[in-house]
C-alpha cells in the first residue's frame, strides 16, 4: 500500500488550480464573448492524452485560448499528469508556457491554427520536458460552451443511502474524496480490514480535472454501514455509499434470517453447513475447506470430487465456490440475501507417488461459460424456502 500511495502523492493537483474543466459550471464570458471548445487534437503524447482547448472569440476572431492536456506519466503508465496552458494568441499563432501539476515539468506550446471550411486544423510542437511531441491534427469540430459541459457530467455510481441491495452489493464501499486528502484517506484504510481495489487508485483524467477521485473498498457487509458514516466524518470526503460489487441479483436469494442469526452476528458455522451440503450435492463432491474473509465477508468454499478426464489417471475435481451473506438492506432487516457465484473447476493430480503436473490451455472464452452452474442457485433457494429475483418485473418471486 506504501507504494500505491506515494504513486497517487504525485497526481494530486491543487484544487484551486485555475482550470477551465471543471465539474462546477463555468462563469459566464463576457458581454459579446463566445467560447467554444475542441475536446479532441489528434497525435498528442503518442494518441494518449486526454485534450480540451478553450477558446474564447471576439466576434469572429479568437482573443484567447486555455489548452488543458491529461495524459500518461510515462510510456505505459497509468499514473496520469496533467498541464493547464494559457495561450496567447496572435493571428494563427498560439503560443504559451507552463509547468505540469505531478511531475513539476516544464511545458511549452507553440501551435498554428487554420481555419478549413468547417473544422480547424493544428500544427505545431509541445515539449513537456524533454519530450517533444509533433502536432498534425486536422478535420478538428468544436462545441459550444453548453455542449461542452453536458459531457462533463458523470455518474460515480455511489448511492449513499440505498432503500435495500438490490441495486448496490452489501460488501462493496465507494468514497468520494478531494485529492488534496486522499493519501490521509488512505492512510486511514490502512488501520481497518478493508480490501481496496487497485485500480481505484489510479486517478483519471476527469478526476485530476474535478479535484475528486472515488476508492473503492470491499468490507464485511455487517460493517459496511459503520465504515461508511465514518468516512463521510473524515476530512476531505465528499460523499461515501454503496456501488455495485459482487452480488449480482440473477445469483441470489433472499430468506428469513430467522435462525441464522445468533443475536446481532450471522451464525456462519450454521451457514458454512447448509451452503457446504448444497453445493456439495450440487457438484457431486466432497467439502473440503471452507473460510470467512475477515475483511469482505465473503465465504470460500473448496471442494473436490474424482474427475472423469481419464479415469485410469484417478485425478481430481478442485473447485471453488464463493457465497456472501448478508441483511437484504443497510438497515435492520427480517430478512437475509446470499448471494452464491458460479463454481471454478481445475483438474489436479492428487494420487500417490509421482504426480502428472496439468496446466489448463483451455480458451478463456470457454472458461467463462458459467451458464450451467449444476443447479446450484435453485437447490439452496428450495433449502433455505428463499426467493429469487424477478430479472423483468424488478421483485422478489
Amino acid at each position: 500500500m506504501r507504494a500505491l500511495v506515494v504513486g497517487l502523492i504525485g497526481l494530486l493537483a491543487a484544487s484551486s488550480e485555475s482550470a477551465f474543466a471543471q465539474k462546477n459550471p463555468a462563469k459566464l464570458p463576457a458581454p459579446g464573448n463566445e467560447v467554444r471548445y475542441f475536446t479532441s487534437i489528434d497525435g498528442l503524447m503518442d494518441g494518449n492524452a486526454d485534450v480540451v482547448l478553450k477558446e474564447t472569440y471576439q466576434g469572429k476572431t479568437v482573443t484567447s485560448a486555455v489548452l488543458d492536456v491529461c495524459y500518461p506519466a510515462a510510456k505505459g503508465s497509468d499514473r496520469k499528469d496533467r498541464f493547464v496552458a494559457n495561450l496567447a494568441v496572435n493571428g494563427q499563432n498560439m503560443t504559451g508556457t507552463t509547468q505540469s501539476i505531478g511531475d513539476k515539468l516544464p511545458v511549452s506550446v507553440n501551435l498554428t491554427r487554420k481555419p478549413t471550411g468547417d473544422t480547424v486544423e493544428f500544427k505545431g510542437q509541445i515539449r513537456v520536458g524533454q519530450t517533444v511531441t509533433n502536432v498534425v491534427s486536422s478535420d478538428n469540430s468544436d462545441l459550444s460552451e453548453k455542449e461542452f459541459l453536458e459531457t462533463q457530467t458523470s455518474d460515480d455510481g455511489i448511492s449513499v443511502a440505498p432503500k435495500d441491495f438490490t441495486e448496490v452489493s452489501p460488501e462493496a464501499v465507494a468514497v468520494k474524496v478531494k485529492l488534496d486528502s486522499a493519501e490521509d484517506f488512505l492512510k486511514f484504510l490502512k488501520t481497518q480490514d478493508v480490501e481496496v481495489s487497485l485500480g481505484s487508485l489510479t486517478v483519471p483524467c476527469d478526476a485530476l480535472r474535478s479535484g475528486q477521485t472515488t476508492i473503492n473498498l470491499s468490507v464485511a457487509p455487517d460493517r459496511a454501514a459503520a465504515l461508511v458514516a465514518k468516512a463521510k466524518s473524515l476530512p476531505g470526503v465528499v460523499s461515501a455509499g454503496w456501488t455495485s460489487g459482487l452480488v449480482d441479483m440473477e445469483r441470489t436469494i433472499r430468506f428469513a434470517a430467522s435462525g441464522w442469526r445468533d443475536g446481532a452476528n450471522l451464525n456462519r458455522d450454521k451457514l458454512t453447513a447448509t451452503i457446504g451440503s448444497v453445493v456439495a450435492n450440487a457438484l457431486s463432491a466432497k467439502l473440503a475447506s471452507s473460510q470467512w474473509s475477515n475483511e469482505t465477508g465473503k465465504l470460500t468454499l473448496v471442494l473436490e470430487r474424482p474427475s472423469d478426464t481419464f479415469p485410469a489417471l484417478g485425478l481430481t475435481d478442485v473447485i471453488e465456490v464463493s457465497a456472501l451473506v448478508a441483511a437484504d438492506k443497510p438497515a435492520s432487516s427480517d430478512y437475509l440475501i446470499v448471494w452464491v457465484g458460479s463454481p471454478s473447476i481445475t483438474t489436479a493430480d492428487e494420487s500417490a507417488g509421482e504426480k502428472l503436473k496439468l496446466v489448463d490451455n483451455s480458451a478463456d472464452d470457454d472458461e467463462s461459460d458459467q451458464s450451467d452452474d449444476y443447479g446450484i442457485v435453485d437447490a439452496l433457494a428450495k433449502e433455505l424456502e428463499g426467493q429469487r429475483w424477478d430479472l423483468d418485473k424488478s421483485v422478489w418471486k
